[in-house]
């Protein structure tokens, strides 16, 4: 690994050009100004401040609200095994051979080890990104949550809270959201459950889940996408009584989008279509879904006490005699604890650091008509962002509208509008190239006055004889 890490070294030396800091540093009340806050310590992130240092954008920091190591979804609230992306992905390493995911596995593991490989596990995925931020020298804050975006002085004002509830602000020219799946919203639980049952009887498939506990129990998962099985998974390898996973489509899905969406024309380029086409590609991927994984999928099968249940929508729950009585269109089923897998709902306003701006930023439903037969209230909820991924105000002159414009979406509400951009494994490459151009951009047009007066102070000689050297006389 330390050979790794020389060559790394190395390759970042030989292609340092024009990557040094170019940005003019600023102060607000005595106060050192960040050029990018970078909200998000997972994979987003790291690799949005490596992609912002190779533009030489050098004054960043990375803020996460968890511990160091915890950072994303990894080991935290992710079941699956491994990955559903292909093995040979790349993304943080920004086309560094050194930096990919296979010169890391082959470095800890050997070469053999990745010839042998299906796909990478989650766990080594985490250790991979803790890499990445250990070489490169990231700099990362943890334990700092987000609070509050606020607009003073023609910068952005971000107050975050640290362990204990201590307060600490920050101030940035610019900010990244990096913030994941749910950056965009909150994790969702249908509200009849939620007000149905009390909390001991549920957990969403983000939380943390004592599986141990429900040794022996029946179990009701619901939901189809692959967060659904990995919990029933997990949940049954714990030696659950039983598990049945119901769903509302009445098929399983079997066509996974995202492979055919792994191409460098969608992944660079979708941004760039009109509003039409754009919904529609989403339209289309979004009513396919992502099937669970075929290892995931066999990997509840295997239990004889495993059963799914398509066409079964819950509509309706209660306690009673000491179980959990679910309500469906094909009768009542009996649990002891449910597992809702029922994913996120894009929606601003849950965002308590949008707090100012969130019902001011235009959404996809308030920019684009669709028609009648492509209707999607869930598309419409997702912000209508520029083709930097900055949000938009819903009114033109809104007094807010140039602090939304400093505020970059990274998350997976993007998706409309950016594509996967900041929502997948592998559209992040294409995605942070995009993202850090334009925020490098942004930042040397607003100083472009100052640059140039740097020029007309320029003065340093690289003539500095009029005689040549005795050797050469």
């Amino acid at each position: 690994m330390e050979q790794l890490n020389r060559r790394v070294r190395d390759d970042l030396a030989k292609i340092e050009f024009a990557s040094g800091n170019w940005c003019i540093p600023h102060q607000h009340n005595g106060q050192d100004v960040l050029d990018v806050a970078i909200i998000g310590g997972g994979q987003g992130g790291l690799a949005t401040c490596f992609g912002l240092r190779r533009r030489g954008v050098a004054n960043t920091c990375i803020f996460d609200m968890a511990p160091q190591g915890e950072e994303g979804p990894w080991v935290t609230f992710a079941r699956m095994i491994t990955l559903r992306t292909p093995k040979h992905v790349t993304g943080p390493d920004f086309g560094i051979p050194s930096l990919t995911p296979q010169s890391w596995f082959e470095a800890k593991y050997g070469e053999q080890a990745w010839r042998d490989l299906d796909k990478i596990s989650r766990r080594d995925w985490q250790d991979y990104l803790l890499w990445l931020r250990d070489v490169l020298d990231l700099p990362v804050k943890n334990e700092h949550r987000l609070a509050d975006i606020a607009w003073e002085d023609g910068l952005l004002r971000l107050t975050f809270t640290g362990a204990g509830g201590a307060e600490h602000v920050v101030w940035a020219r610019r900010v990244v959201l990096a913030t994941g799946i749910e950056g965009g919203g909150a994790w969702h639980v249908p509200d009849f459950i939620r007000e149905g049952l009390p909390k001991s009887r549920y957990a969403h498939t983000c939380e943390q889940i004592d599986f141990e506990a429900l040794r022996g129990k029946r179990i009701g998962v619901l939901g189809a996408g692959a967060s659904a099985f990995d919990n029933a998974a997990t949940v049954l390898e714990h030696g659950a009584a039983s598990v049945d996973l119901c769903l509302r489509r009445k098929q399983i899905p079997t066509v996974n989008p995202y492979r055919w969406m792994e191409n460098a024309g969608f992944l660079s380029y979708l941004a760039d279509l009109p509003d039409l086409l754009r919904w529609r590609f989403m339209y289309k991927i979004y009513d396919l879904n992502q099937p669970p994984p075929q290892d995931t999928f066999w990997r509840c099968r295997k239990h004889p006490n495993f059963a799914y249940h398509p066409g079964t929508p819950w509509t309706a729950v209660r306690e009673e005699n000491g179980a959990v009585v679910v309500t469906t269109p094909k009768g009542e089923m009996e649990f002891d604890f449910l597992i809702i897998g029922t994913g996120f709902i894009i929606d601003l306003t849950k965002r308590a650091e949008l707090g100012r701006i969130a019902s001011r930023v235009a959404l996809w439903k308030d920019r684009f008509e669709a028609p009648a037969d492509e209707q999607s209230a869930l598309l419409g909820s997702h912000p209508y962002l520029s083709n930097a991924f900055q949000f938009q105000p819903l009114e033109a002159n809104d007094p807010l509208a140039p602090m939304m414009q400093c505020i970059y979406n990274f998350t997976f509400s993007a998706m409309p509008s950016m594509g996967l951009a900041g929502a997948t494994i592998s559209g992040m490459r294409f995605g942070v190239e995009k993202l850090t151009n334009c925020i490098g951009r942004s930042l040397f047009v607003e100083d472009g006055a100052l640059h140039l007066q740097s020029l007309l102070d320029y003065n340093v000689d690289e003539l500095t004889s009029f005689d040549p050297p005795p050797e050469q006389a």
